[in-house]
């Protein structure tokens, strides 16, 4: 068969002079030369083909496997992660990364994606290759042990739901913000007829994004308080599980326990961790637990009917932009640093009970410059702890001045300016349909 098709090869070759961007012909040239084991000419004619059609997967596909053949991994990699963006479902795609990753040394991955593959295509499975990789990944593994651990029930589910007593006047500043959050999540539920009426449903997300320590989880747990809804936290140890499958599941659990809980405000802190762009993602179970978020903010199986969504990131340049779709994250709001009025209220609520002087917060803060929620707290702590040592002295309680307070300041680096540092580049660089405007606008900068 081999003689044969070598013996076409001139003549495939001279239609393809006279019919240069004919795909089929150009890959069934290129399989003939796989086949013969002229691997240089198959790669030159499948590199051709995708130029004319560069989105083709079954081309990509061939040239993946071939990069394989050849022990380009590398290349293999960067081939096979571009057809899983387009189609993650795609089987022999997801078999061939199974094979780069053990080839690669993540035989633990490795098998994740094998399972992966063959439960989207019973066909592709290879007893021969299941066992070679799973006793690298599980030494003393046996067939019986392929099996995904069950996820926990949810009585023993440890997601705590709390009532928080806390309102937006509690927190100082963040006008822009409470506006924001009252328009999309507090006026449909004071109002819920009115919104009904034009069919608007009662719920939906908020990303909040901005320097550490400014506030973001404490005007989630507020906004809780204002409307006497139930509150989940919810961080990455909370989802994120080792077993295939079972971060998924924890995901849906904490969804299905807010619904249960409704009205309730389900908090996602630090969410890149949880949603990072699919696009920078090297192995396929973090694309999976997006796929899931993404299907839960949606409400595609169950009503997020009452179940308020807010989220909180430092780096909202590394999120999936999927997340920023309509019915998602479709309010992006930037926390800024507390300005001046702000830090006087939260230097005051951080001093309330403690013995103090008379003290001029405005000229406090004014030194404060740049200072996050989180910074003031460590000033306040700083000016604590030496009025302590001075009090232990004297043997009894001494108050806080407004030198104790100065001094602290002076101690203290903001914590913020890092934060501006990296997030200026992304602004004037990375500002896709204006997302970082309001970063431009704070630092003064000319768009």
């Amino acid at each position: 068969m081999n003689e044969q098709e070598e013996a076409s090869l001139p003549g495939l070759i001279e239609a393809l002079k006279f019919s240069p961007d004919n795909i089929p012909l150009r890959k069934h040239v290129a399989d003939i030369y796989i086949r013969l084991n002229k691997l240089d000419e198959a790669e030159l004619h499948l590199k051709s083909a995708l130029e004319q059609a560069p989105h083709h997967k079954g081309l990509k596909l061939e040239l993946a496997k071939l990069y394989f053949k050849r022990q380009k991994n590398s290349a293999a990699f960067v081939v096979v992660e571009e057809l899983l963006q387009l189609d993650p479902e795609m089987a022999e795609a997801v078999l061939l990364h199974a094979k780069l990753l053990f080839e690669t040394g993540e035989a633990k991955e490795a098998l994740d994606q094998y399972i992966l593959a063959t439960k989207l295509n019973q066909a592709l499975k290879d007893s021969a290759l299941e066992n070679k990789i799973a006793e690298k990944a599980h030494p003393g593994y046996s067939e019986f042990d392929l099996k995904v651990p069950a996820v926990l029930p949810d009585d023993e589910d440890n997601t705590e739901v709390e009532k928080p007593k806390i309102k937006f006047s509690d927190v100082g500043g963040m006008h822009q913000v409470k506006e924001e959050i009252s328009l999309k999540i507090i006026h449909p539920l004071l109002h819920p007829d009115l919104y009904k009426a034009y069919g608007k449903k009662i719920g939906g997300g908020i990303l909040m994004y901005g320097p550490p320590g400014c506030g973001k989880t404490l005007i989630a747990r507020a906004t809780a308080g204002e409307i006497n809804a139930s509150f989940i936290s919810v961080g990455i140890n909370d989802i994120l599980d080792m077993w295939i499958g079972n971060s998924e599941k924890n995901l849906h659990a904490i969804f299905q326990k807010a619904r249960a809980k409704a009205p309730c405000v389900l908090f996602f802190d630090e969410v890149d961790a949880l949603g990072a762009s699919r696009s920078d993602m090297r192995k396929s179970g973090g694309r999976h637990l997006i796929n899931q978020f993404l299907s839960e903010l949606d409400g595609v199986d169950y009503s997020n009917e009452g179940v308020l969504i807010l989220a909180a990131t430092n780096t909202p340049w590394n999120m999936d932009s999927a997340f920023r779709r309509p019915g998602r994250f479709d309010r992006i709001v930037f926390v800024t640093p507390p300005d001046q009025a702000a830090k006087e209220t939260i230097l005051e609520v951080l001093l309330k009970d403690k013995p103090i002087q008379k003290l001029n917060l405005e000229a406090v803060t004014k030194k404060a410059k740049d200072f996050s929620g989180a910074d003031l707290r460590a000033v306040v702590d700083i000016a604590v702890e030496n009025k302590l040592r001075e009090s232990m002295k004297k043997g009894l309680p001494l108050p806080i001045e407004q030198s104790d307070l100065i001094n602290a300041v002076e101690k203290v680096n903001p914590s913020t300016k890092e934060w501006f540092g990296t997030a200026r580049n992304y602004a004037l660089y990375s500002n896709e349909n204006g997302l970082y405007d309001e970063i431009l606008d704070y630092l003064n900068l000319k768009k």
